[in-house]
C-alpha cells in the first residue's frame, strides 16, 4: 500500500518544494505541516500526549483537538458557511483519547480538502465570516499554514521533553 501524506510518521521529513499555482503550494505545505504535527504523537499513549508542562495547560493532545477545530472554523464553518459536524470530533483538545483526536483530526483534513479543491476560486470571500475585513480562501490557508506550523514547533518541543524524541 502506498504511503500518503496522512500516514507519515515521525522522522525527519522535508517539506515539498513545488513550482506550480500558488493555491497547490500552500495545501501541500499545509499537508506537511499536518503530517508534521500528528508525527508528533506517533507511539505515545493519551497520558503522555496529554502531559503539559507549562500553566496554560498545552499538551499534544490540546494541539491536535485545537487544529481540527481551526480548520473546521475556518474552512468548513466561515468559508463554507457550513455546520460543523463531524463525527468524533475533537472540540478544543477536550478530547481524552488520543487515537479518536487523531482520527477526528485527519477526517477533519479530507472534509477541508474536498472543499478547498471544490472551491471554483482561492480569491472567493467567506460564506459566513465574522472577521474584519472579509478573508478569501487563500488567505484562509495561508493562516491554516503559519497556524499548524507555529503548533507543530511547540508540538516539537512537548515531544522532546516526553521522551527526547526529535525529527519533523
Amino acid at each position: 500500500m502506498p504511503v500518503t501524506p496522512y500516514d507519515l510518521a515521525m522522522g525527519d521529513h522535508k517539506p515539498p518544494r513545488l513550482a506550480t499555482d500558488p493555491l497547490a503550494t500552500l495545501t501541500a505545505l499545509l499537508g506537511y505541516q499536518r503530517t508534521s504535527l500528528v508525527g508528533k504523537v506517533d507511539g505515545l499513549t493519551t497520558a503522555q500526549a496529554a502531559w503539559s508542562p507549562v500553566p496554560s495547560g498545552t499538551s499534544l493532545l490540546w494541539l491536535i483537538g485545537h487544529m481540527a477545530d481551526a480548520e473546521q472554523s475556518w474552512v468548513v464553518q466561515r468559508f463554507a458557511g457550513r455546520p460543523v459536524a463531524l463525527p468524533g470530533k475533537a472540540t478544543t483538545g477536550k478530547s481524552d483519547d488520543l487515537e479518536q483526536s487523531v482520527a477526528a483530526y485527519r477526517a477533519t483534513w479530507r472534509v477541508v480538502d474536498a472543499i478547498v479543491a471544490g472551491a471554483s476560486d482561492p480569491g472567493e470571500l467567506c460564506r459566513a465570516d465574522d472577521t474584519e475585513p472579509p478573508v478569501d480562501l487563500m488567505w484562509i490557508i495561508a493562516h491554516l499554514v503559519e497556524e499548524t506550523a507555529r503548533h507543530a514547533g511547540h508540538a516539537d518541543i512537548l515531544r522532546e521533553l516526553i521522551d527526547g524524541q526529535t525529527g519533523r
